[in-house]
């Protein structure tokens, strides 16, 4: 059997964190799903896996499939993980906080309000830093979201992924993501919810030598048309509970129901990262429908970080 943990370019270069997307070379992301395939198909040759090892947990934001999903891999894989949830670099300085922790963990898997936070958790760490959600990035989720794509349809270049809504982390890692494996991305949101254009520029680059193509418009319909997936999320994040009225307003005509989701392929899947809330991003109707698979990202989420484990921490 072959090795289980090649070398990998993470290693090589000496870059050992997961702060954005773009940590991982091209072929370490296809490496990565094939990985979280195998995992997936045959859970107990990769029982004892991370052995020894432990991950320390800090989430500043609360959660249910990140923190679970972390956890369990952990466990499944024969490791442990510990929890501590609350503003970090608060009651001490950051920097102690990660001396602290590289001194007990293998890893340290940060759940956080600003990018800048989880990059200053790797600056003074010296064990692998994973980013689980920043105000930039949500790169664990875009690793299980196109998991998720690639088993639908087999493969991934040449599909097209339409996200409707804000063009939030969620939207600007699954662009970064999806257009290196060869998939066209669509955007369709309101005036004044674009993504950072630094990052659209970089994921422009990407979409050049990949052959895939990147469209931002202010019309729904125009973003889903001939699409394979269909992807939503919440008009209002946490952290941004005091805009919650005025994005409601804004967003009122991107909500994904059938009518609109009907502009899709008719062999269309509808995603969300969840919590979803239902009867105002998308309706009922559509996230319980047969195309619907939300249940299967949140569960490849288990996958996807159990191979990103294995590969940053073995």
């Amino acid at each position: 059997m072959a090795s289980l943990f090649p070398p990998s370019e993470i290693v090589k270069a000496g870059r050992a964190d997961y702060l954005w997307d773009l940590d991982l070379t091209n072929d370490e992301l296809y490496y990565l799903l094939d990985l979280a395939g195998a995992v997936k198909q045959a859970p107990r040759l990769y029982g004892q896996s991370m052995a020894g090892k432990s991950i320390a947990m800090l989430f500043e934001k609360p959660s249910l499939r990140t923190k679970l999903t972390f956890d369990l891999a952990m466990s499944q894989m024969g490791g442990a993980s510990v929890f501590l949830e609350g503003p970090i670099g608060v009651r001490e300085p950051l920097k102690d906080v990660a001396r602290n922790l590289d001194r007990w963990s293998n890893g340290i898997v940060a759940r956080v309000f600003a990018q800048t936070t989880v990059e200053a958790l790797a600056e003074w760490s010296s064990v692998p830093v994973i980013n689980a959600l920043s105000d930039a990035f949500h790169p664990c989720q875009a690793l299980a979201d196109v998991l998720t794509i690639r088993e639908k349809f087999g493969a991934l270049q040449g599909l097209k992924l339409a996200f409707i809504g804000d063009g939030n982390n969620v939207a600007q890692s699954l662009m970064l993501t999806a257009v290196r494996l060869g998939m066209d991305f669509a955007l369709g949101c309101p005036q004044g919810y674009t993504p950072d254009p630094d990052i659209v520029a970089q994921a422009e680059g990407l979409a050049a030598v990949s052959g895939a193509s990147i469209a931002i418009t202010h019309d729904p319909a125009e973003a889903i048309a001939n699409s394979h997936a269909v992807y939503t999320d919440v008009w209002a994040s946490m952290g941004q509970e005091q805009e919650a009225a005025k994005r409601k307003k804004a967003f009122h005509d991107y909500q994904v129901n059938e009518p609109l989701f009907g502009q899709a392929r008719a062999d269309a899947v509808f995603m969300h990262c969840l919590p979803a809330k239902r009867g105002e991003e998308v309706t009922e109707s559509v996230i319980e429908s047969p195309r619907s698979v939300v249940f299967d990202q949140a569960e490849n989420r288990l996958h996807a970080q159990k191979a990103l484990l294995l590969m940053l921490l073995s």
